[in-house]
């Protein structure tokens, strides 16, 4: 295992992080706003999604933590590093909620994806092996997002 690995690793880890907490506040936001004749079924879904991304959210920092670094320390540092896109609107129409939703999920089994390759390239099966679940996760979300939707 290399500094430069391990650095790498703990880049995509904060980043991830940043991702999911960013997805974590708008799927809450879309659970405290959406109406609609499918209102209860969404208010629960999303909800129940927003619980499981949450859960995440310890788990990646404690990786961050058990290689050595340090983690996001506050809303600027998740801001800063998040790819994934912020939404401030509450007025938005269920569709384009689940929409959003579902195509933030597959970016982030693109962004594990990544951790998992700087993972198997510093040396840390922990991660490695546990970014397969979390794609699972992401992968489901994503499924059941887009099943709505059809």
């Amino acid at each position: 295992m290399t500094n430069n690995a391990t650095a790498a690793l703990v880049d995509s880890l904060n980043g991830l992080l940043a991702d999911l907490f960013t997805l974590y506040v708008k799927t809450k936001n879309f659970h405290w706003h959406v109406r609609g004749p499918n209102f209860r079924d969404l208010h629960l879904l999303f909800d129940d999604q927003a619980t499981e991304i949450f859960a995440l959210t310890d788990i990646i920092g404690e990786r961050v933590r058990k290689n050595g670094a340090t983690t996001l320390t506050g809303i600027g540092a998740i801001a800063a590093k998040a790819s994934l896109k912020d939404e401030p609107r509450a007025d938005l129409k269920p569709e384009e909620m689940v929409a959003q939703l579902r195509d933030d999920n597959a970016k982030l089994v693109e962004v594990i994806r990544a951790v998992k390759a700087a993972a198997t390239a510093a040396g840390d099966n922990a991660t490695e092996g546990a970014a397969d679940d979390w794609t699972d996760q992401a992968q489901q979300r994503h499924w059941f997002l887009a099943e709505t939707l059809s």
